[in-house]
């Protein structure tokens, strides 16, 4: 994949948030995004076609974060109300809520096996929730955190969170050990390299930072974009080859993993962009901001 491949083109502004978007994600195949906002909803797109399927109303506060499994049945959801909600996609009903969180709940993520969701919170935890069960205790709590914990990412045997307090701590499930790498920055996202073995991590003094996963080792670090005070996202393209984010200026970033260099920026949005989601398999991607759009970006 060339510099040239990079998704550019706007292809479809998407309008039906009132008020900032905070997060946009691509489901599993890549036919589908979900959107969340200020306006309390939690909306599912055809990006493709710029269509506006349906909304899902139930959230007191705003949506920070949502998450779908990968048969595309269910979503969770979290945000301002301290809630996590776990709803069928199809029917639009809340399937059950999850209390439990002392503050705001920053972002969710399901498992592998979409029986478990795992939140995290500005109460300083992670908490994993069993859909299965009628319970609405969660199943574990990891809270050595030293403040707000921003991100969450899972694989099969791991629950990772990025924090405020700098860190990036990696907890085993299987035998309970904690490891964490101190970025001395607070990290307001992470995300991980689709062959698995780095972490990008977003911090708060406007870098990206590239970690080995297995040694924790600092690979790369990435900067040219503005990101002081808000909540952005950042992630891999879908081959690995570039790091992309948004900036509190409006503009989308594409930097080689490599030698970190700026391949690509333009301006997509006329305020903060708070999203980016890359399409699984094409080239495509779509970026949310907090003047109410969502982009759909093609080559």
């Amino acid at each position: 994949m060339s510099v040239e491949d990079l998704p550019r083109k706007e292809s479809n502004v998407l309008k039906e948030h009132d008020g900032a978007v905070l997060g946009v994600r691509f489901n599993g195949d890549g036919n589908y995004i979900l959107s969340c906002g200020k306006d309390r909803t939690i909306r599912l797109w055809n990006p493709h076609r710029g269509i506006h399927i349906k909304t899902y109303k139930s959230h007191g506060r705003e949506v920070r974060d949502v998450h779908v499994t990968p048969d595309n049945s269910k979503l969770c959801s979290c945000g301002g109300d301290r809630q996590v909600f776990y709803w069928d996609v199809a029917t639009g009903r809340v399937i059950r809520k999850f209390r439990g969180h002392d503050g705001e709940v920053n972002a969710v993520k399901f498992n592998e096996y979409s029986s478990v969701v795992v939140s995290a919170g500005y109460d300083q935890s992670l908490r994993a929730w069993d859909c299965r069960s009628h319970s609405t205790e969660p199943i574990q709590i990891i809270d050595t955190f030293a403040d707000s914990v921003m991100s969450v990412c899972l694989t099969k045997t791991e629950i990772i969170g990025g924090s405020v307090d700098g860190t990036v701590r990696t907890f085993d499930i299987r035998n309970g050990r904690e490891t964490s790498d101190s970025l001395g920055q607070p990290v307001n996202c992470i995300s991980m390299s689709n062959d698995g073995n780095c972490i990008l991590a977003g911090c708060l003094d406007s870098t990206l930072r590239l970690l080995d996963r297995s040694t924790g080792e600092l690979l790369q670090e990435y900067k040219g974009h503005t990101n002081k005070s808000y909540k952005l996202d950042c992630c891999l393209t879908n081959n690995d080859a570039y790091v992309t984010g948004g900036s509190e200026d409006g503009y989308i970033y594409f930097w080689d993993l490599v030698d970190a260099s700026v391949v690509s920026r333009f301006r997509a949005h006329t305020s903060v962009v708070t999203s980016v989601s890359y399409h699984p398999k094409e080239n495509c991607m779509v970026t949310a901001s907090v003047d109410g759009t969502i982009r759909v970006w093609k080559t």
